[in-house]
């Protein structure tokens, strides 16, 4: 009797572990079957090899002339660079064009279903609310991951086709192994990644209110270019710790140097932390009250 009993709790959690994993693959089935996520999934792996390819035929006397600072300063620096040029193409698309990617998925996830009406059965399924976000969160983590890795992926062989092997060097001019630029751009995307889980997390925090998918991206975009004007603003210094995109535009260009420094990815990763745990938690209430 004693071994029955203690049998019953692990496979009821087998069980339940096996149920989590075929809703995650049925989540995976829908999100892969929208046009739209393929369409900028592809379009998203596409950038580096644009900017590469735009990269070769620019006069480089030319381009130390055009300067300027943050996103063109990267840009000056992967001419001719394999190790700089993804990193740049992720800091110039995480302004914009990433947490759109993670903006959409979050939308869909809640508000979309709720919009074509397949909610209300996710809903009334004997199915945990908490569950039901779990799978849903996932699957927009899993679009994020794959919108960074696209890009790391064809940003990274672009620079070895263009500049070769022997192209990989930081800004501070020491040289690196194919090896050592693939560990750094690995923790670069990793950050970056988890900076759009916090976006996907506000997303679905939005997507939980509404049935219209386009007003939460909407929402999203919006708030992140409000964060970004807030943060030139000197007068509310006070807040700039706590906009979510504070360091996007100089804290991947941390990897680019040697020795590394951790300190703005350690920050944002603390803050995109915080964001998520927010954004689920503000889901997690507003579903455990939703009937349809």
């Amino acid at each position: 009797m004693t071994h029955a009993l203690a049998a019953a709790p692990a496979a009821r959690t087998g069980r339940d572990s096996v149920g989590l994993l075929r809703l995650y693959r049925a989540e995976l089935r829908w999100i892969f079957r929208r046009p739209r996520t393929l369409a900028v999934l592809g379009l998203l792996a596409l950038i580096p090899i644009v900017i590469g390819v735009a990269l070769t035929l620019v006069d480089p006397a030319e381009s130390n002339g055009g300067g300027g600072g943050g996103d063109g300063a990267l840009l000056a620096s992967a001419m001719n660079n394999g190790f700089v040029l993804p990193v740049a193409a992720l800091t110039m698309t995480l302004a914009l064009l990433l947490p759109l990617a993670s903006a959409m998925a979050g939308a869909d996830a809640i508000a979309g279903e709720a919009a074509h009406g397949t909610l209300r059965g996710w809903l009334i399924a004997p199915v945990g609310r908490g569950r039901l976000l779990a799978i849903k969160a996932f699957g927009v983590a899993t679009v994020s991951v794959l919108a960074v890795l696209a890009m790391t992926f064809t940003g990274f062989v672009t620079g070895l086709i263009i500049s070769g092997t022997d192209s990989m060097f930081t800004l501070t001019g020491s040289t690196l192994s194919v090896w050592d630029a693939l560990g750094r751009l690995l923790v670069v995307a990793l950050w970056i990644t988890l900076q759009l889980w916090a976006v996907g997390a506000v997303a679905l925090a939005i997507s939980s209110f509404t049935e219209h998918p386009m007003l939460v991206v909407a929402s999203v975009l919006a708030g992140t270019i409000v964060f970004t004007i807030l943060g030139f603003l000197d007068a509310v210094s006070w807040l700039h710790p706590f906009l979510l995109n504070k360091d996007w535009s100089m804290a991947p260009a941390s990897v680019l140097m040697d020795p590394l420094d951790t300190t703005l990815l350690g920050e944002g990763a603390l803050r995109a932390a915080c964001y998520i745990v927010i954004g689920l938690s503000i889901a997690y209430s507003r579903l455990t009250t939703r009937d349809g």
